[in-house]
């Protein structure tokens, strides 16, 4: 709208389009919570106070605050496309998300990032994207691209991309790899989101001068205390698989609450649908103590401005007109959905829209080479190193255990949790395998196995025998990709995700029934994880400390190579 016409409509002089009366203001700027009306016109707020208007809608005295902001999320993980996940998210008062497509950018390069941005168009979710910058996430792992700083620079012409995603490879920046370093530099006036689980002293010294602005993997307080104080964002992260919410909460101080936001990562349909998304959150941290106001903020303001997304974060003349109404300032629930100025959520439910048309073709994702593929691991030594899955963490402890074998082969070990696990090359049908053992799925027989697989997605799969575990991975496969849980040759429950292995053409409520099959039909077999498909998917993430398994091997993330399998 034309700027005199706005400020004409701001002095009073012609009506706003709507006007929310009776409101209690939550002022993110000053913290108070103030009595009055919010005029609007077209998309922004333009003004507190009394005002003619078009439509008024009362609010009868509930609580306005700016739309919410997701600081970090992977929108693959929930395994719904943009519109689907939009539609789970906004009635829960999430107006705004930065997202990383580094999952699907993984598997089909920069077509899965273009598909991501065709199927974010009008939504009532306003999705701004920070290139991928780890594609791979390191040279050890096979995956379906590879995105170098050039390739990245026409997606910085794009209108939603703000940034550079999580520099997830900080031993190579703290190296100074030249690959990585040129992805910093062409994004040098940009922001540029981090991730650096465990780094400190010298070594977070030499990757902040990157001038790399945030952390998500913060698992404890000294941690989180030590990256604030060197100028960082603190990104509290709650997702399906990482819980890091209550255990960082005590980091948050009147002094430092402005330098922390909120994010989820990755986080399952079931989880969003039942608990919810980014005000989930809010809730918590509110009932752990944290003053409303404060809380609120951390999921509006801060991430606003530390995206320097100024139109947005806060409810003030000027801003857009992204609002959440709810009763209860201590347990805030969405009510009312405002995004641009239209009401596009009520009670729950997102209102219908137009759908964007899809406009780029994807290539199918699922390429195995099964003639190469052989379970069987010579038992070449006495002792073996095993993945110890850590609940509720994205880390995994590097254990080393006595081999069990037979007939001089490793093999699986329900009784002491040694569970077999290989990871299988599917992008380009090398028949690369990678395979160990793993410890804390609890299956005591059968296997599970999915083609989400942190961060380069090929098919991983845990089971107790190499005849289970090809059962499902060919489960997999046949499906164009997803998750499957099988006992000997009964498949027990699959979910197809087609979309790049790795997304449902689906709704988020048959996406979320099918992945609760999977989860009732995992425990049928003796698994006690909350979740242990999200648990599998990252035991295979290279940069995250200890001991993960990609195509080419076991790799120790601390030491940054791959390892053998004995000691």
């Amino acid at each position: 709208m034309e700027l005199a016409r706005i400020i004409k409509i701001a002095r009073g002089d012609e009506p706003a389009d709507t006007l929310l009366k009776n409101c209690k203001v939550v002022n993110v700027f000053s913290g108070e919570i103030i009595e009055t009306d919010i005029a609007i016109a077209h998309s922004r707020i333009v003004g507190m106070g009394r005002y003619d208007a078009a439509e008024v809608v009362d609010l009868e005295g509930r609580y306005v605050a700016p739309g919410l902001i997701d600081s970090h999320v992977h929108i693959e993980s929930a395994m719904v496309t943009p519109p689907e996940f939009a539609r789970a998210v906004v009635p829960h008062g999430t107006t705004t998300v930065v997202t990383d497509p580094h999952e699907i950018a993984n598997v089909l390069g920069l077509d899965g990032i273009h598909y991501m941005l065709d199927m974010a168009k009008y939504n009532p979710l306003s999705m701004y994207v920070n290139a991928p910058s780890c594609v791979p996430s390191t040279r050890m792992e096979t995956t379906g691209a590879s995105l170098e700083w050039y390739n990245l620079e026409a997606l910085k012409r794009e209108k939603y991309v703000l940034g550079l995603a999580e520099v997830m490879n900080f031993p190579g920046v703290v190296s100074g790899d030249e690959g990585m370093l040129n992805k910093i530099r062409s994004f040098k006036n940009r922001v540029k989101d981090g991730h650096c689980p465990g780094l400190s002293g010298k070594a977070l010294n030499a990757y902040i001068n990157a001038g790399i602005g945030s952390d998500h993997e913060c698992t404890t307080v000294a941690e989180a205390r030590e990256k604030l104080r060197l100028g960082m964002y603190i990104f509290i992260r709650e997702g399906t698989s990482a819980h890091n919410l209550k255990p960082l909460l005590p980091l948050v101080t009147p002094e430092n609450s402005r330098r922390i936001c909120f994010c989820t990562d990755d986080r399952h349909p079931s989880d969003l649908l039942k608990e919810g998304h980014i005000d989930f959150m809010v809730r918590t941290a509110i009932s752990e103590g944290v003053p409303p106001v404060t809380a609120i903020r951390m999921a509006t303001l801060n991430p606003s401005e530390y995206f320097h997304l100024h139109g947005r974060g806060a409810v003030s003349p000027g801003r857009r007109a992204n609002l959440m109404v709810f009763s209860d300032l201590h347990a805030p629930v969405a009510e009312m959905v405002y995004r641009g100025g239209k009401l596009v959520a009520q009670d729950g439910q997102a209102f219908p829209w137009q759908r964007p048309v899809q406009k780029t073709v994807l290539r199918s994702s699922m390429n195995v080479n099964w003639s190469k593929i052989d379970f069987s691991m010579a038992a070449d030594g006495e002792r073996i190193r095993v993945i110890g899955v850590v609940p509720g963490q994205l880390i995994s402890e590097h254990l080393i255990e006595d081999t069990p074998s037979h007939d001089g082969n490793v093999v699986a070990d329900p009784n002491l949790d040694l569970l077999k696990i290989a990871v299988i090359e599917r992008h380009m049908a090398t028949g690369k395998m990678g395979k160990g053992l793993v410890r804390g799925f609890g299956l005591k027989r059968g296997a599970i196995a999915a083609s989400v697989a942190h961060d380069h997605h090929n098919i991983v799969v845990v089971g107790v025998d190499d005849e289970n575990m090809l059962t499902a991975a060919q489960t997999v496969a046949e499906s164009g990709g997803g998750m499957a849980v099988v006992d000997g040759k009964q498949v027990l429950a699959e979910l197809p995700l087609p979309i790049a292995g790795l997304m449902s053409d689906q709704s988020i409520e048959q996406v979320r029934d099918g992945m609760e099959e999977l989860l009732v039909a995992a425990k049928t077999l003796g698994s006690s994880l909350h979740d242990p498909f999200m648990a599998m998917s990252f035991q295979t993430l290279p940069v995250i400390p200890a001991l993960k398994l990609t195509d080419y091997g076991l790799v120790d993330v601390e030491k940054f190579k791959v390892v053998s399998l004995f000691v």
